[in-house]
C-alpha cells in the first residue's frame, strides 16, 4: 500500500513537472499570436476553445446530462474568473508597461501568497523542510532573474502582483475541490475555461478590434487551446489531489526558468552564469519541497495510509521530514 502511495505521488510529481514545462513555452507561442489578435482577444478564444474541446470528455463521463458540479457552481465561477480575466488579464495588462522577465520573476514568487492561503484555507501545514526549500526555490529564482530585473511602472507592479495573488487564490480554491473529490477534474477543468474565457471574450470583442489571423495565427491559437491549456489544466487538476498547494505551487514557479530555458536553447539568447548558479538553486530548492520521508513502521498497528486527518491537516507522521 505504501509503495502503491509512492508511485501515486511520483506520477502526480511527474504531471507537475510536465504542466511546468508546457507553460514554460506559452510565452513563446503567445508572442507568435498576438501578431495576429489583440491580447484580450486571444486569452479570451484561447480559454473558451479549450473549455469547447473538453465538452466532448465531459459527455462521455456523463457531464452534460447531470450536474457535474452539485453545489460547487459558485466556486466553479471564481476558479474561471481568478485565474483567466483576472490573473492573465493582470499580466497581459502588466506587461506593456515592465519588462517581461521582471513579470516572471513576480509570477515565480506564487508559492508565497499560496503557502499563506494553504495555511489560512486548507490546513495545510509544511514541513520545516519545505519551508527551507521554499526559501532555497525563492533564492534561486531571484539569482535566475536578477540580470533583467527592473522596477517599471509602480502600478503595473501593482497590478501584476494582483494577478499573482489571483493566481494563488485559484491553486488553492482548486486544490480544495480536487482534494475533496466533491468536482472530477475534466468538469473542474472545463467549466472554469468556460466561464473565464467567456467573460474575456465580453470585455474582448466591444474594446478590441475584430481578429482576422493568419494560418500561422490558427496555429498558435490551436495549440495554445489544445496543449498549454485543455490538455496542461487536466494534467494540473489531477495532480493536485495529491500534492499540496505549496508543492503543485513550487513546482509551476519553475515555468517561467524553462521559458528562459527554452529562450536560450532555441532562440540563441545566452545565460548569463549567475542564471545558472539560480537555475540550479532553484531546482534544488524544489526538490527539497518534494521530499517526503516514510512513516516509520509500526509494529502494533498497520501504517496509517491516508494524506490527512478528519479535520483537513496531515497527520504527525506525514509532516516529519
Amino acid at each position: 500500500m505504501r509503495r502503491d502511495r509512492g508511485w501515486t505521488r511520483l506520477l502526480a510529481i511527474g504531471e507537475a513537472l510536465l504542466v511546468s514545462a508546457i507553460w514554460a513555452s506559452s510565452f513563446v507561442i503567445i508572442k507568435v499570436g498576438l501578431a495576429h489578435m489583440a491580447p484580450l482577444t486571444l486569452a479570451g478564444v484561447r480559454y473558451f476553445a479549450a473549455f469547447l474541446l473538453l465538452l466532448p470528455a465531459m459527455a462521455l463521463n456523463g457531464g452534460l446530462t447531470r450536474n457535474p458540479a452539485p453545489g460547487h457552481w459558485w466556486q466553479l465561477f471564481v476558479l474561471g474568473l481568478c485565474a483567466y480575466p483576472l490573473s492573465n488579464g493582470a499580466l497581459f495588462w502588466g506587461l506593456q508597461y515592465v519588462p517581461a522577465t521582471t513579470g516572471a520573476f513576480l509570477f515565480s514568487l506564487l508559492p508565497l501568497p499560496g503557502l499563506f492561503l494553504a495555511l489560512v484555507w486548507l490546513r495545510e501545514v509544511p514541513t520545516r523542510l519545505q519551508v527551507v526549500g521554499l526559501a532555497v526555490t525563492l533564492a534561486g529564482s531571484a539569482l535566475f532573474f536578477s540580470p533583467g530585473l527592473s522596477a517599471g511602472d509602480p502600478r503595473a507592479l501593482a497590478v501584476i502582483s494582483l494577478g499573482v495573488l489571483a493566481f494563488a487564490v485559484f491553486v488553492v480554491l482548486s486544490r480544495a475541490l480536487a482534494r475533496a473529490g466533491h468536482v472530477p477534474t475534466v468538469p473542474l477543468t472545463a467549466l472554469p475555461l468556460g466561464f473565464g474565457g467567456g467573460l474575456l471574450l465580453l470585455v474582448a470583442l466591444p474594446l478590441e478590434r475584430p481578429a482576422s489571423p493568419s494560418l500561422e495565427g490558427w496555429v498558435a491559437v490551436l495549440w495554445l487551446a489544445v496543449v498549454n491549456t485543455a490538455l496542461a489544466y487536466v494534467l494540473y487538476n489531477h495532480c493536485i489531489r495529491i500534492l499540496t498547494a505549496l508543492e503543485s505551487n513550487v513546482l509551476l514557479s519553475l515555468s517561467p526558468l524553462g521559458t528562459a530555458l527554452l529562450a536560450s536553447l532555441f532562440l540563441g539568447e545566452q545565460l548569463a552564469a549567475l542564471q545558472v548558479i539560480g537555475l540550479v538553486v532553484a531546482v534544488l530548492g524544489v526538490l527539497l519541497v518534494q521530499w517526503k520521508s516514510a512513516p516509520p513502521p509500526s509494529s502494533s498497528q498497520p501504517a496509517d495510509c491516508s494524506a490527512s486527518g478528519p479535520s483537513g491537516r496531515f497527520a504527525p507522521t506525514e509532516s516529519r521530514p
